[in-house]
């Protein structure tokens, strides 16, 4: 397995920052056309003269206050990229979809108030339902087989796990099911730092809610 850890860059502060200095080159040059140009018989008044300089000065902050928040941005993503490097190879627990390779998924279900039953229901990529099995009702984790109704082994692939609770067979709620998958790869974005699991699946980092090393 192959590992690897990417930097998406956003070219947002990149224009920005271009922009902020071509105003302030062109507000130089203007500035510098006038007073090389200006009539000696009649100046520019002093007033005016002060207020274009304060502008001058606003424009080369502004210019000096972007480029600090660019490399500081910059530094900021680069620490991210070096935290997040030590999760590549750990396995992570989130809910969301889970990649099916013929072993065992190691599930954690939250097990719901009053209920009597649970029931977990497995869904393929297109949302057919092609499993469905009962569970512990008090929850907890366990180890899931990965298997259809009759113990068959699923195909490989993106499946979606859900638990239905219910108490005296009638349904009371739908819950997501939690699940460890091994990170093979980190990436930063724009919208902050994605996760890539095993079989593909990407997940936000923020949605990691818990890290472990993989069984021996």
């Amino acid at each position: 397995m192959v590992t690897a850890i990417t930097t998406n860059t956003t070219p947002t502060a990149a224009q920005t920052s271009s922009r902020i200095t071509s105003d302030f080159d062109t507000f130089l040059k203007l500035l510098t056309t006038q007073m090389t140009n200006q009539d000696p018989l009649n100046p520019v008044d002093s007033t005016q003269f002060t207020t274009q300089l304060a502008q001058f000065s606003a424009v080369e902050q502004q210019t000096r206050t972007n480029s600090l928040l660019q490399g500081l941005t910059s530094q900021m993503a680069v620490l991210g990229m070096a935290q997040l490097a030590g999760w590549v190879g750990q396995e992570a627990r989130t809910a969301g979809p889970v990649f099916v390779d013929g072993n065992k998924v190691t599930i954690d279900v939250t097990a719901a108030t009053g209920a009597d039953r649970a029931v977990l229901v497995v869904k393929d990529a297109n949302g057919n339902t092609v499993a469905r099995e009962d569970l512990p009702a008090t929850g907890g984790q366990m180890e899931w087989t990965s298997a259809t109704a009759n113990g068959s082994p699923l195909p490989q692939g993106v499946y979606t796990l859900s638990v239905e609770n219910y108490q005296d067979e009638k349904l009371l709620s739908t819950s997501e099911v939690q699940s460890y998958a091994t990170i093979v790869e980190a990436r930063q974005g724009a919208d902050g730092a994605t996760l890539v699991m095993k079989g593909g699946v990407e997940v936000a980092s923020a949605k990691i809610t818990a890290l472990r090393q993989p069984p021996a």
